[in-house]
């Protein structure tokens, strides 16, 4: 065989080998990756809207959410439940992982919220303004003394108490008052919708999103502000995904979404 055949029967072997071959397969996107997201419970409408919405803007990513208080979200993230993001009613659940060595970068504010009281919508104690939180007899919903909510709470109430004779005995008052202590916020509307509680202190936002309570407001200089935070799980498979989400969570489109359910943007500082 002549040195020009070989040649020309070299470069058919490789031209054949590249059509064989087919094209070369891209890696996936990184926004396509799927993402297993722990949300706090008053989050629960807001993430349902979530899902389409992120799941649409990044073909081939599906997003598995799952709800619960703060607190017992990240107390699972702690015995290894496979979370790629925490998104918290506060700051210190993802400061938490943070201080354990459990998360990928420091967290991200993406929402802010207020508090007001709940009661039946047909307000059978006659409950008229936050005093009436510690009148005797009250029947008072409350969640557990991890959760968020009972955190801001129970500022409101030392709150409220200042503007009392005695702050002191309005905090008794009001304690002496919770007779239920429930896993998470939206157990509490939910005690509150059945009429087995005359009143509860919750987010804005669940209120709202419920036809069968009504609200008694909290006076501004009262109330306080919650400031929601998420964080990456640093177990994450895909946590160039994870950042992802928290950037589009507190960009534009994200925020459109909360800003539907009530939430207000991440109070500054």
């Amino acid at each position: 065989m002549n040195r020009r055949l070989a040649v020309t029967l070299a470069g058919l072997a490789i031209l054949v080998m590249a059509c064989t071959a087919g094209p070369a397969r891209s890696s996936p996107s990184v926004d396509s990756l799927p993402l297993t997201v722990f949300g706090a419970a008053s989050l629960k409408g807001a993430l349902d809207r979530v899902k389409p919405a992120w799941e649409a803007a990044h073909p081939g990513s599906v997003l598995t959410i799952s709800t619960d208080s703060s607190a017992a979200l990240e107390t699972q993230i702690e015995q290894g439940a496979p979370a790629d993001v925490l998104l918290s009613a506060d700051t210190s659940n993802p400061n938490k992982l943070v201080g354990e060595g459990l998360a990928d970068g420091n967290p991200v504010s993406f929402a802010g919220n207020v508090l007001t009281i709940v009661v039946p919508a047909d307000n059978p104690a006659r409950i008229a303004s936050p005093a009436d939180l510690a009148r005797r007899g009250l029947k008072i919903i409350a969640a557990g003394d991890d959760v968020p909510i009972t955190t801001y709470a129970l500022r409101v109430v030392a709150n409220l108490a200042k503007s009392t004779d005695d702050p002191s005995a309005f905090e008794v008052a009001y304690a002496a008052n919770v007779v239920s202590r429930e896993d998470n916020v939206r157990a509490v509307v939910a005690k509150i919708e059945l009429g087995e509680g005359d009143a509860g202190i919750v987010y804005a936002t669940d209120a709202k999103a419920s036809a069968k309570v009504a609200t008694i407001a909290i006076p501004a200089e009262a109330n306080v502000p919650a400031t929601y935070a998420g964080v990456v799980v640093k177990s994450s498979a895909h946590s160039a995904t994870a950042h992802a989400l928290l950037s589009w969570l507190a960009g534009p489109d994200g925020q459109a979404i909360l800003a539907s359910f009530g939430f207000q943007p991440p109070p500054a500082g």
